[in-house]
């Protein structure tokens, strides 16, 4: 139930006597940020239109843009009775002042409200219209985000089996670089002695120190803990925003590679270590995707 915070929705539908496109095309943000592109004879409407993209869309950049095109019973027209008052006004000044030509059409059609046109505000409808349309276009960039929100938990549930697959070859190796490190660091204490006598008792408590130091168990175990919170986030059914809480958990997750990668001391785990880091940045891209 994961949503993309890309998506494009459109939709058409009649608005008084016109017929009102809207398109609303949703990127990425860190917080709800709207952009409105209204006709003017629905601009007193915006407010309304702002609030159904609230409620929504709960993060993200969006844009909508509404267009409106004229039924047949729009556009300009001639009013007649004005027409008749300036052709007898024009015919009363030719023989007052005793003027030559005929009354010329282009003339007349000329003066001030002879050609009339349907005012705005007299066909576009109502509020409530309007939201229809709105909401018509909402539901398929909803569609569109949700198809695409799928497709990236796809992706990221891939990638974690990745970084679950590296935590448990680490799992492997941890033990044989512990017994690793304990037998290089009696050969280095032997080296040093030259032969003299060695305290076996304080060789054992410097390679109980190192071993406590070099333990990455407990970051282990909260890194899949933080896996499991992240699967668990994905699949939740409330279709809820997750973006955030998913990039708090991938800032956990870096932190236990950070210090497993500082404990390790062993380069087979530093590999898997960096290959972790590398999945957790491909995650972080797509997350940053998420509503």
């Amino acid at each position: 139930m994961v949503r993309s915070m890309t998506g494009f929705g459109l939709a058409e539908g009649p608005v008084g006597s016109a017929r009102v496109s809207v398109e609303v095309r949703t990127v990425n943000h860190r917080f709800f940020s709207p952009s409105i592109k209204l006709p003017s004879a629905f601009g007193r409407w915006e407010t309304e239109v702002r609030e159904v993209m609230r409620t929504r869309v709960a993060r993200g950049h969006v844009t909508l843009s509404a267009r409106m095109e004229r039924g047949e019973q729009g556009g300009a027209g001639i009013d007649e009775a004005r027409f008749a008052a300036v052709v007898q006004q024009l015919r009363r000044l030719r023989e007052q002042y005793v003027l030559d030509g005929p009354v010329d059409l282009a003339a007349v059609l000329r003066m001030p409200d002879v050609i009339t046109t349907q005012r705005d505000d007299e066909s576009t409808g109502s509020a409530p219209e309007l939201l229809v349309v709105v909401n018509a276009a909402l539901d398929q960039l909803d569609s569109a985000r949700l198809d695409e929100g799928r497709r990236l938990a796809e992706v990221l549930a891939r990638r974690l089996d990745a970084i679950t697959e590296a935590l448990d070859r680490i799992r492997t190796r941890a033990p044989e670089r512990l017994v690793s490190q304990r037998d290089r660091l009696r050969a280095a204490v032997r080296e040093l002695t030259d032969g003299m006598a060695v305290d076996e008792q304080r060789l054992a408590q410097e390679i109980a120190i190192l071993a406590d130091r070099m333990d990455i168990a407990e970051e282990q175990d909260r890194f899949r803990s933080h896996i499991a919170a992240f699967r668990e986030t994905l699949s939740a059914p409330g279709g809820e925003p997750v973006g955030k809480r998913l990039g708090f958990l991938l800032q956990e997750m870096l932190r236990e590679a950070n210090t497993t990668g500082s404990k390790a001391a062993d380069a087979i785990i530093l590999q898997d270590v960096i290959g972790i880091k590398e999945e957790l940045e491909r995650i972080r891209e797509q997350v940053e995707n998420l509503e």
